[in-house]
């Protein structure tokens, strides 16, 4: 079984469905999750989960010797983002070639880069008056979002949707593929 860790920046509602779905299931094992902000919710949905959780400084995920011990000393195969806010380090990129994955909440390569991100994508993409959006799973790579695509998933935008009726869509498309397509890719 691979053993994976997530990191997170926020709520952590994906990183939760996440957990819920491998709970009951023996084919990847989450034994860790990491972040950049120590007041970050993930931490309470973590320890609820019984999921040890830790936090680094911006510095220390740039650098990246504390991180990569505590990923050692975890014996981690790969890694899922879930919300994480941090550009992944070489040091990162270099120890997982390939074994990191990201979701993003358009279908890139519209609407990706840096800063686009949660709220910002969706206002965007209606913005240009787009009639169709969804999410992208991909694997990272030194630039933002530009990595090989792994998956992708649509849904329509009605004209008289809001951005955040958008999002409430594009957060389903998450919540249902995200976990199949970790599956997929560690288990």
């Amino acid at each position: 079984m691979k053993r994976v860790a997530l990191l997170a920046s926020g709520s952590g509602s994906n990183a939760e469905n996440i957990f819920s779905y491998f709970n009951s299931r023996k084919s990847v094992d989450f034994p860790l999750v990491l972040s950049n902000n120590e007041h970050a919710y993930v931490h309470e949905r973590a320890q609820k989960m019984g999921i040890p959780s830790f936090s680094f400084s911006k510095n220390e995920f740039a650098e990246g010797t504390p991180v990569l011990d505590l990923l050692q000393k975890y014996a981690i195969d790969g890694i899922v983002l879930a919300g994480f806010m941090l550009k992944i380090s070489q040091p990162l990129l270099d120890a997982f070639p390939n074994k990191i994955i990201n979701i993003h909440p358009a279908l890139l390569p519209k609407y990706g880069g840096k800063g686009m991100y949660g709220h910002h994508v969706h206002e965007a993409v209606k913005n240009a008056g787009e009639t169709e959006t969804g999410i992208t799973i991909h694997y990272i790579n030194e630039n933002y979002d530009e990595g090989n695509i792994i998956f992708q998933a649509k849904c329509p935008i009605l004209p008289t949707d809001t951005p955040d009726e958008i999002a409430a869509k594009v957060h389903e498309l998450e919540y249902r593929y995200y976990p199949e397509i970790i599956e997929q890719v560690f288990g």
